[in-house]
């Protein structure tokens, strides 16, 4: 059997290397966006939003639900992010639903933020 395995043709593109993602210059400029779920119930909040500065690895936790739309999730970010530090130039989140949604989208393209969209398990 293994020698059969070390035969046989490989019928995709060897992988690349991970490259990781450029940090820009300066606190809040590049922001990491990630959900922690599954959490018990507390006062009606069962995630958690972690809003995290590549550049100088500060973080936010700001407690949401797992119902959370794109529309809310725009707001939280607004007002637990932006109001707080500035516009960032880039935005790395995961390729949930709620960051690959159309208004998320139009609202980063809108502001003109770069969405990077990290791969799982390689933020």
């Amino acid at each position: 059997m293994p020698e059969m395995s070390r035969n046989q043709e490989l019928h995709h593109k060897t992988f690349g290397l991970l490259k990781p993602l450029q940090i820009k210059s300066g606190p809040w400029n590049s922001v990491s966006l990630e959900f922690i779920t599954q959490f018990p119930l507390s006062n009606s909040f069962d995630s958690i939003l972690v809003a995290a500065d590549r550049f100088s690895k500060m973080e936010i936790f700001i407690e949401t639900d797992s119902t959370l739309t794109s529309m809310d999730l725009s707001q939280i970010f607004i007002s637990h992010v932006y109001s707080k530090h500035v516009l960032p130039v880039s935005i790395v989140s995961d390729r949930g639903s709620l960051f690959d949604s159309s208004f998320w989208t139009q609202l980063c393209q809108q502001l003109k933020i770069s969405r990077d969209l990290s791969t799982a398990f390689h933020p």
